[in-house]
């Protein structure tokens, strides 16, 4: 039996905190990001087409999507497409799930997974985030299943978007407003998901200790942070090889000639695994010579962490134990 799983259907499936389990589960597990196939992006007249497969243990999968970048004006999501689940052994297609659902689940769970890992758990946590569209939210939504925050300063570039999520967080119990990209200044933690291209805060300003959570881009000449704060921060990425392909972040300073190839600190794996700082009552206190700086998690999007959702949405949608049972 082939599953069909909508937008709808996904979003009330599992909760933040049970994705980013899964995806630690699956590093865990052995599988390897740095194995993981390359994205294969095609422009096009709209924007990109990005095809995305894995394969691991039991299952493999495919998602192919679209990036419309003047969807969201037309009333549209920027994010388009269908991810389609496979046993692993015959390839026999098992699901069709919404890509963008996928996606907007799957990204927030990344980063919360960096922030179980270079946040502190004993302190609520003063936050800035940048972006207001569908990340912003989810990414607003997977911080709270994982931390308490002490106030969160919403910045965008439409005043409007800014303030209904900042009214939204307030929903949820969180004192908000809006901000300036000044705010990082006083800032545990800053979170990036937005579509820029270029900067949108002085690095210099990030306090030591603090963790910056970047996620909106995949093209190696945007980003969302500048090169004063990759220089100084421990620089945490899902897979070298990826970020070396595809973060601007890092590979705009790397042209620069700021930073070379050795200055990431290591891996999602190596956070999960416990290689990485400890994360104590004071913030992060760093090992491996990497105290007293900023932590940066550079995220591009890899497609063994939607094969990784995308198992355990199946799993709770239809029950599925036995034969495919691993990832």
């Amino acid at each position: 039996m082939t599953y069909s799983l909508g937008a709808e259907e996904i979003a009330g499936l599992l909760g933040p905190a049970a994705v980013a389990d899964a995806l630690a589960d699956a590093l865990r597990s052995g599988l390897d990001p740095e194995g993981c196939p390359q994205r294969t992006s095609v422009p096009v007249p709209a924007g990109e087409l990005l095809l995305m497969p894995a394969a691991s243990g039991a299952w493999a999968g495919v998602k192919v999507a679209g990036v419309a970048p003047g969807n969201p004006a037309r009333g549209l999501a920027r994010i388009t497409g269908s991810y389609l689940l496979l046993d692993g052994p015959t390839l026999r297609p098992v699901a069709l799930l919404d890509a963008a659902a996928l996606t907007a689940l799957r990204t927030p769970a990344v980063s919360a997974l960096a922030v179980r890992a270079l946040t502190p758990a004993g302190r609520p946590l003063r936050t800035v985030l940048f972006g207001t569209g569908p990340q912003a939210y989810g990414h607003l939504d997977a911080l709270l299943a994982e931390r308490e925050l002490d106030g969160v300063t919403v910045v965008g570039r439409n005043g409007d978007g800014a303030a209904r999520l900042a009214a939204y967080a307030r929903t949820r119990g969180v004192a908000a407003r809006t901000g300036s990209p000044a705010d990082v200044a006083g800032a545990d933690l800053v979170v990036c998901c937005t579509t820029a291209r270029e900067p949108l805060f002085d690095g210099r300003l990030v306090a030591d200790g603090a963790t910056v959570v970047a996620v909106g881009s995949h093209e190696p000449e945007a980003r969302e942070t500048d090169t004063a704060l990759v220089r100084r921060a421990a620089v945490w990425v899902e897979s070298r090889a990826a970020a070396l392909r595809e973060a601007g972040d890092l590979l705009v300073p790397e042209a620069e000639g700021a930073i070379g190839p050795g200055h990431i600190t290591g891996t999602l794996a190596d956070l999960v695994a416990g290689r990485g700082p400890a994360a104590g009552p004071a913030g992060p206190a760093a090992q491996g010579g990497t105290s007293g700086c900023p932590h940066l998690f550079k995220s591009v999007g890899m497609a063994w962490e939607d094969l990784a959702v995308a198992v355990a949405l199946y799993r709770a949608a239809s029950g599925a134990t036995g034969a495919n049972s691993e990832t």
